[in-house]
């Protein structure tokens, strides 16, 4: 197939549906059409850059020059609540919503963590991970008036670099409360910058946008849980509506290569009650004054088209109708992993860059960390989801003590067990891991020795088969597309980075790293499963282990002392 640059140029318009009707069904064609497009095999890989243009390295950090700053105090240094009861929500008593708290918040999730030396080369870590370091995610927020911030309500860029707020509209008391929060509440939206991703992977970029989405979405709930707040993805709003509310422009009649395509917004406050957007503002922030201009991240650019179709055709329609509530298995508990206060693992979260290849875990550690990827009610970060969970684990098991290695499946919904059971191999063995938990739903697929087949999929890296463990992260594409149209295609990334901010987590937590790998051979993978259809598909790959330092990186700290 050629590049889709030669059939949509960017100087033309994407084909337009006959009718307004064929509208969801020419999406669901795009989507579907870039996802087989940007898949890796043996034969061949997505298309991407020749070679790496440092003098076009896009900028991590956006900045609104002229925009209001108020520049936020850095938290003094706190372990915070118990890892394992933070998680769990209710067992945090809520913090009362100040500049103290909001910048504690954004500290714990969206903030720079560290910075790395290497010679004469300095760049940023930050608490949530981004594919390449490239950082392609911007944080808004929507906050009521605090003193500290101004006289009235706002609209907020963070700026993580100074950790600082930008204030780039003020919200009169009416247009605040038109939005009917509920007392306590905020706003988080999150927005992409696909030309950040795209410098380096090419056409695949459009998936690891969505990756890093889930990403700091998992992050900014596990961030608020430690406040004793909860997080839930607001659904009663259109894609293109997010972007009015926080000041962007439409990137359909204004595109630009850096353009910021706005993703989702989630409401933060004591209780669970997500509110109900209702349109009728929506308009009013048209004809704010808004404040500041975004700084160029690149003097040159190379567009890659079919990210931009891909990302309009995958908008959320205003008014799509709300996901119905699901029965959640079972209610969370906290896992023990021993002393560890929430702010210290998220804050020391790191990237796995090799490992030993020789350290294991025990096979309790294990289903501990699995035991973490479940969806249970009241489980962070995954109670800010309102749909079903569509992923699901193939685990390549290297060296896990007591148990025997081979390919492992966790089944995360059980409403789907016997659908996917039935699309993969049928020589599976489908029998209860040795020792796991009741309650954990890990099967046995295939015992033998796979490192090799994880490092093969794995685009050839060694870390896929030198940790503990790898694993394949298999969603329910087909239903998924079929049931809820074209917009739902991000939200799969969403849930496959929000599992990922998880294993990054629990691995730090018993002294371990893990890496999320996105170059991965999708259909060789699918072969490995025995899939003959698109009814599952791989979305993103991890591996957990021991890491080997780098002796020539040094660690710097991400902010001057307070």
């Amino acid at each position: 197939m050629a590049p889709w640059n030669k059939f949509w140029p960017r100087k033309e318009s994407p084909p337009t549906p006959s009718a307004p009707s064929s509208a969801p069904a020419h999406a669901l064609r795009v989507v579907r059409a870039y996802h087989e497009q940007t898949k890796h095999n043996f034969q061949r890989y997505a298309a991407g850059p020749m070679e790496l243009d440092w003098d076009t390295q896009p900028d991590p950090f956006r900045r609104y020059a002229g925009a209001p700053t108020s520049r936020l105090a850095i938290p003094e240094s706190d372990a915070g609540p118990d890892y394992g009861e933070a998680l769990v929500e209710g067992r945090v008593p809520p913090a009362p919503l100040d500049p103290t708290s909001l910048s504690r918040l954004l500290y714990d999730s969206l903030a720079i963590s560290a910075w790395k030396e290497a010679g004469e080369s300095r760049w940023a870590l930050r608490v949530n991970p981004s594919s390449g370091n490239l950082h392609p995610t911007e944080g808004y927020l929507l906050l009521p008036a605090m003193d500290e911030l101004g006289d009235s309500a706002g609209v907020f860029h963070y700026a993580p670099r100074e950790h600082l707020l930008e204030r780039r509209a003020a919200l009169s008391p009416q247009l605040w409360q038109a939005l009917d929060l509920p007392a306590g509440s905020f706003l988080v939206a999150l927005s992409s910058i696909h030309w950040r991703e795209a410098w380096k992977y090419g056409e695949r970029a459009f998936r690891y946008c969505q990756h890093d989405v889930g990403h700091a979405l998992a992050a900014v709930a596990i961030g608020a849980a430690g406040l004793g707040w909860r997080a839930r993805l607001v659904q009663d709003i259109g894609t293109r509506d997010i972007g009015r509310l926080i000041g962007l422009p439409d990137t359909a009649s204004q595109p630009s290569p850096e353009a910021e395509h706005p993703d989702c917004i989630v409401s933060i406050g004591p209780t669970d009650d997500a509110p109900r957007l209702e349109a009728a503002p929506f308009a009013r922030f048209d004809d704010l004054p808004w404040s500041g201009t975004p700084n160029d991240l690149s003097p040159d650019h190379f567009e890659w088209d079919a990210i931009e179709v891909t990302a309009e055709a995958a908008r959320k329609p205003a008014g799509a109708a709300l996901l119905p509530p699901w029965p959640r298995d079972g209610a969370a508990e906290p896992v023990e992993r021993g002393l560890n206060g929430l702010r210290e693992v998220v804050r020391r979260r790191r990237s796995g860059l090799a490992f030993d290849g020789r350290t294991g875990m025990p096979a309790a550690t294990f289903f501990r960390i699995l035991e973490s990827c479940m969806p249970r009610a009241g489980r962070v970060p995954f109670t800010q989801f309102p749909w079903s969970p569509r992923l699901h684990l193939a685990v390549f098991v290297h060296r896990v003590e007591g148990l025997t290695p081979g390919l492992y499946w966790l089944q995360r919904d059980p409403a789907s067990a016997e659908a996917v059971r039935a699309a993969c191999r049928e020589e599976f063995l489908w029998t209860p891991a040795e020792g796991k938990p009741a309650p954990l739903p890990l099967s046995l697929l295939l015992p033998m020795d796979l490192r090799s087949q994880a490092i093969s999929v794995s685009c050839s890296q060694a870390i896929a088969g030198d940790g503990a463990f790898s694993l394949g992260m298999l969603a329910e594409f087909d239903r998924s597309l079929d049931e809820h149209g074209a917009w739902f295609y991000p939200r799969l990334y969403w849930e496959a980075g929000a599992l990922g901010q998880v294993l990054y987590l629990e691995a730090e937590a018993v002294g371990l790293r893990s890496t999320g790998i996105g170059c991965y051979l999708d259909d060789p993978m699918h072969s490995i499963l025995g899939l003959r259809s698109s009814e599952l598909q791989s979305l993103y790959h991890f591996t957990v282990g021991k890491q080997v330092d780098d002796p020539r990186l040094t660690d710097r700290p991400a902010y001057p002392a307070p």
